[in-house]
């Protein structure tokens, strides 16, 4: 699926002021990130590990956080909706959070401790990323292997797509995806493949952990290299008309399907 694009947007009541780019949507200043909707502030606040250095809220967002018990790691600035609305893309949905944070820091690849991770080959979509995200911390893996390049900024779309995951699944970026599969394999892991051309069914596969589940992007599935490097193939059999799923459902589906394998 290819990316969706921003759009450039000139909110109300700023004529003159030229319009925050892409980049400015995703990105605060001094390479912070934007962190903005409830789920994902809110477990930016919880994280002892995130620093935040900005907090934009309005005035009924901050007195939901008191509600809630959240405590704030800084004093808000408190701000009109339009005001967080004018960061963001226009059809963000803000909730009336946005933070601006410092990036977590990426483990190394030798540091994964855990029965199950995910390696994501060149999936680029925010939304998708986020979504797998979400579904990863949910399941409990311990970690997601992604290439530095093509791969998105774990900020903006992917932050709000994860729901607070990214504050409890850590992004390990590597320079080179095979050869990050073959430290995996030198370390133990079982590298499974999801490849919709596959001959086994996930479900009947011979699993054993750890296991590094490798997803490919939509439309063009795992890179040659990244499948041969893989110990083994194995596809999602539907019982429906429709025999194939965007990547962030087929992750949940594989991730329920894996961990409830692996945990025999």
């Amino acid at each position: 699926m290819p990316d969706r694009r921003e759009r450039t947007h000139r909110p109300r009541g700023n004529r003159g002021r030229r319009p925050f780019s892409g980049r400015e949507r995703q990105r605060g200043g001094d390479g912070a990130i934007l962190l903005y909707g409830w789920h994902s502030v809110q477990a930016a606040l919880e994280n002892p590990h995130r620093r935040i250095r900005k907090l934009f809220a309005t005035e009924n967002a901050v007195r939901r956080l008191a509600e809630a018990g959240i405590a704030l790691k800084i004093s808000p600035e408190i701000v009109r909706p339009e005001t967080i609305a004018a960061r963001l893309s226009p059809d963000a949905v803000h909730q009336g959070l946005l933070a601006e944070a410092d990036p977590l820091p990426a483990p190394d690849l030798s540091e994964i401790e855990g029965p199950l991770v995910l390696v994501l080959d060149q999936i680029t979509d925010p939304h998708n990323v986020g979504a797998i995200v979400r579904t990863a911390s949910a399941f409990g893996v311990a970690a997601i292997v992604t290439t530095a390049r093509h791969s998105p900024e774990a900020t903006g779309v992917l932050a709000k797509s994860a729901s607070g995951g990214l504050e409890h699944v850590p992004f390990v970026l590597v320079q080179n995806l095979a050869r990050a599969l073959n430290e995996l394999k030198e370390r133990g892991f079982q590298l499974v493949g999801l490849d919709e051309e596959a001959e086994t069914e996930l479900s009947q596969a011979a699993l054993r952990a750890p296991v590094a589940l490798v997803l490919g992007a939509e439309g063009k599935g795992l890179r040659q290299l990244t499948r041969e490097t893989c110990d083994l193939g194995a596809r999602l059999t539907l019982p429906g008309t429709i025999k194939s799923l965007n990547v962030s459902n087929a992750a949940a589906v594989a991730l329920h399907i894996v961990t409830s394998r692996i945990a025999r």
